[in-house]
């Protein structure tokens, strides 16, 4: 492919608007595209998962350099120009699939190796695919997803900060999230009411999580202790486990119940997951 497509001319050519309904809004920042694929670090003979792939302009950036692309899609325009525009390309396979179902170990299991997951999440359904996506770490390599910036700024945010929550737990819980980029609203036509940001998450290496505890339990006394932010971490906690329960793990982990939960690291919160039960 001589001449990369753009969002722009793509519209264009085939009479089209972005659909408020899906939460369309195509990039258009050659700037953003080349740090996403250059966040992805592909490899020879890699093969990529590419989440809504759209009208494909980061489709055929990444079949420049990817082994094979599995560019998944569910929006029957979108998948109309997708193959009018790659369905000929060697290395790009397009897939009608919905990302919060879509089969990520199969693609490993074909590839022979732990594939790339990339793409620009729809920011009303972003967080489940971006678990479901933790969820199938094992048979993911990197991830790299562009998000609302807000929600990218949470994931990142350190131990003691307002954004620091719940969510910035649980995604280092299971892997190592960073800053790739931030893109303006600009980036995009139509331009979102947000700015947007990109992340790279590593699953931890071999899929495992950052420390050894119950998943289920972890994640219940996370949210225990963020679901009610004003409360010392001890009221936070009892008011979804047994008092008793909880003073015992907060004295086995050496942790002061009137800390808050926001002051907690991933290391701490196990120690307490440890000590509570189930």
């Amino acid at each position: 492919m001589s001449e990369l497509p753009t969002a722009r001319a793509l519209l264009a050519k085939y009479e089209l608007r972005a659909k408020k309904s899906w939460g369309q809004n195509f990039l258009v920042d050659e700037r953003a595209y080349r740090e996403i694929v250059h966040a992805c670090a592909i490899g020879d003979g890699d093969w990529v998962v590419e989440i809504g792939a759209g009208l494909g302009t980061l489709t055929a950036r990444l079949g420049q350099v990817a082994a094979h692309v599995v560019a998944i899609e569910r929006e029957r325009d979108m998948i109309d120009i997708l193959k009018k525009e790659l369905g000929e390309h060697p290395r790009i396979e397009i897939v009608e699939a919905n990302a919060l179902t879509f089969e990520y170990p199969s693609v490993a299991e074909r590839a022979g190796r732990l594939p790339v997951v990339v793409g620009n999440l729809p920011y009303q359904i972003a967080s489940p695919i971006l678990f479901r996506l933790l969820d199938a770490r094992r048979s993911i390599a990197r991830i790299v997803v562009m998000l609302q910036k807000e929600m990218a700024d949470r994931i990142v945010a350190q131990p003691g900060t307002k954004e620091y929550g719940a969510l910035s737990v649980m995604v280092r819980y299971y892997g190592e999230p960073k800053l790739v980029c931030r893109v303006r609203a600009g980036g995009f036509v139509p331009a979102p009411r947000v700015d947007s940001a990109v992340l790279k998450i590593v699953p931890y290496e071999g899929g495992a999580t950052r420390v050894a505890v119950d998943d289920a339990r972890f994640s219940k006394v996370v949210h225990a202790a963020f679901n009610q932010r004003r409360k010392t971490l001890r009221n936070a906690l009892s008011a979804v486990f047994e008092m008793a329960a909880v003073d015992r793990a907060l004295g086995a982990a050496e942790i002061d119940g009137m800390r808050r939960g926001e002051t907690l690291s991933v290391e701490e919160f196990a120690r307490v997951t440890e000590g509570i039960g189930a």
